[in-house]
């Protein structure tokens, strides 16, 4: 297994390459993917392709920022045309936790919260949004966005650059010794999108523990249903 997904990484056209990273970093927060699959596994991925020398890591970086900035711009203008209605989406009220430790955030810290919720998936995919919300001035939204997505965009696309460096070394005197770095890196993708998975379901826990009222049903799980008397 691990050998095909090499295989497909190093075969997979530049164009092509370029195109699905720069759409699924755009797409975490103009498009909410980010719930699905985070950019940095993209970023991580396309950064190990660049050191094989199938695209340009300078151009990786530089695709990867301008995706994450506009992205979340994009994401910030939606939150600031729709307001309280994105919080109305199903994939967001189902997260009412995060939510709202975003808010908070936001409310505390406001640009630094920008910067900061640039490194974690789920507040990738909707601190844009919420900013926008919050009626955030954009200036000061686009310099910790812009900041953020620098720091982000760069530091994830040369972890996978120097990963696959390192997998081009080893690969000359061992072929599973090069397997296992392309599984190190294929698993540090996977494994920072589950841990950030199981803290949201970990606080989402917590938030119903202490808000067991539904609000989508209306019922007060204090008041006796009509079947029970």
């Amino acid at each position: 297994m691990a050998s095909f997904i090499v295989d497909k990484l190093q075969h997979l056209a530049p164009g092509v390459v370029y195109l699905v990273v720069g759409l699924l970093v755009f797409g975490e927060a103009a498009l909410f993917i980010g719930f699905v699959l985070p950019g940095e596994t993209a970023v991580i991925i396309g950064g190990f392709i660049a050191s094989r020398g199938k695209i340009n890591i300078v151009a990786l970086c530089a695709l990867v920022v301008v995706c994450a900035i506009v992205g979340d711009s994009v994401g910030y203008l939606i939150g600031r045309r729709y307001g309280t209605k994105l919080l109305e989406l199903p994939l967001i009220r189902s997260r009412r936790a995060g939510i709202e430790r975003a808010l908070v955030g936001l409310e505390r810290r406001g640009p630094t919260y920008v910067f900061i919720g640039r490194f974690g998936a789920f507040f990738r995919a909707v601190v844009p949004g919420l900013a926008g919300m919050s009626e955030m001035h954009y200036r000061r939204f686009l310099l910790a966005n812009a900041a953020g997505g620098l720091v982000w965009g760069v530091t994830f696309a040369l972890l996978g650059y120097f990963a696959g460096a390192a997998y081009k070394r080893i690969e000359h005197y061992s072929t599973y010794a090069a397997i296992a770095v392309a599984v190190i890196v294929i698993a540090l993708a996977v494994v920072l999108h589950l841990r950030g998975r199981r803290r949201e379901r970990a606080e989402e826990a917590a938030y119903e523990a202490e808000h067991p009222e539904d609000p989508d049903s209306g019922h007060d799980p204090g008041t006796p249903d009509a079947a029970g008397g």
